[in-house]
């Protein structure tokens, strides 16, 4: 039997570049995700060192300044600081709940960000049900401080655990009230749909005008959602010692912060899509688009314009959340619970029985 080695050697480059192929496009599947992660990354450590500086602005203090030019790398040398300590587990608690716990709330986080736009077809993942999904996997974020603080075995990180399950509960079902008003209004429950559905007349577009009541709503449920002062009840320092925290140290200890700066950054993002038009400037867009030539310069223009003005919006509402907790006191677990239940829980549903009243008179 005669063996053609042309054939053979066309076999073998048609596999190698086959291969190539399915190099490539995992390449090309995971390099939008990479550059999420890291945009995120950065833009939590701006974060803390933005709290760092308003927080010492607001007391009269001076802040960090040693670690890098303006103190801007202290959240790096504390973030390495936390990776080379010691790992603590308790004796007598349960080490899977105890490992599991800071974990879920971290990736439960993450995974929001693939729903939300920050410019015109600049979105990981363009989903009909994107704001749901988002309050899907917010909910689980208090299963894993749960989880943390009864594997602790320590009665104060319990408490705190149930403390922030019983906080979920409670303003989860008006912020999600909040959001199906949203989706009514924009006819869908993409994140796309509904920053589009807001740029027909530029600023006076926004939902922030169509829905006030809901807006304030919004803002006072994610807070709570964020564990931010007023609502910082989980983890109060006087009668908890930290709650969910007291047992954790090392990375473990530090993938709490992350979770919630990253709850932080993520609730201000869904802020500026849902009630203040997301990537779209003052003036409608379509004024915009005449002003800017459509093609490759232009698309790249309009992206990255895009960018800028919705991280603008963003950190707007991350310093409003900033200069909230060092200005108001912590709340009562009673009256945290009350504010849910008695006011933003019939507010809310009465501002979705107007929206829903106006879209059918509309009809």
């Amino acid at each position: 039997m005669i063996i053609d080695t042309r054939e053979v050697q066309d076999i073998h480059s048609f596999y190698r570049l086959e291969s190539l192929k399915e190099i490539y496009g995992i390449i090309g599947m995971l390099l939008p995700i990479l550059i999420l992660v890291l945009g995120i990354t950065i833009g939590v450590l701006l974060i803390v060192w933005l709290e760092r500086e308003i927080s010492a602005g607001i007391q009269q203090r001076i802040g960090p300044e040693y670690a890098g030019p303006l103190g801007i790398l202290q959240a790096l040398a504390d973030g390495t600081k936390l990776i080379f300590k010691e790992n603590l587990l308790p004796a007598r608690g349960d080490g899977r709940l105890f490992i599991i716990g800071p974990s879920i709330a971290v990736i439960s986080i993450f995974v929001s960000y693939s729903v939300i736009p920050f410019s015109s077809h600049l979105v990981l993942s363009d989903l009909n049900i994107g704001v749901f999904l988002w309050i899907a996997f917010s909910s689980i974020v208090p299963i894993g401080l749960l989880m943390s603080g009864y594997g602790s075995n320590n009665k104060y990180s319990f408490l705190g655990g149930l403390r922030a399950a019983a906080q979920s509960i409670s303003y989860e079902i008006p912020l999600t009230l909040c959001v199906l008003s949203i989706s009514l209004l924009s006819n869908s429950s993409s994140t796309v749909d509904i920053v589009e559905a807001q740029s027909k007349y530029g600023f006076f577009g926004w939902n922030l005008w169509r829905q006030p009541i809901g807006f304030i709503i919004f803002l006072i449920s994610s807070l709570a959602e964020c564990e931010r002062l007023p609502f910082d009840l989980p983890e109060a320092e006087e009668e908890l010692v930290a709650g969910y925290q007291t047992e954790y140290s090392g990375i473990k200890f530090g993938l709490f912060y992350v979770a919630s700066y990253l709850n932080l950054l993520v609730s201000s993002l869904f802020v500026t899509i849902l009630y203040l038009g997301g990537w779209n400037i003052l003036i409608p867009s379509v004024f915009f688009s005449d002003l800017v030539e459509i093609n490759k310069v232009g698309r790249v223009f309009r992206m990255t314009i895009g960018i800028f003005i919705t991280l603008a919006k963003t950190y707007l509402f991350v310093f409003i959340s900033i200069t909230t907790r060092w200005t108001l006191p912590r709340l009562r677990m009673d009256q945290l619970l009350n504010l849910g239940w008695k006011f933003l829980l019939p507010i809310s549903l009465g501002n979705l029985l107007l929206t829903t009243s106006s879209q059918l008179l509309s009809l």
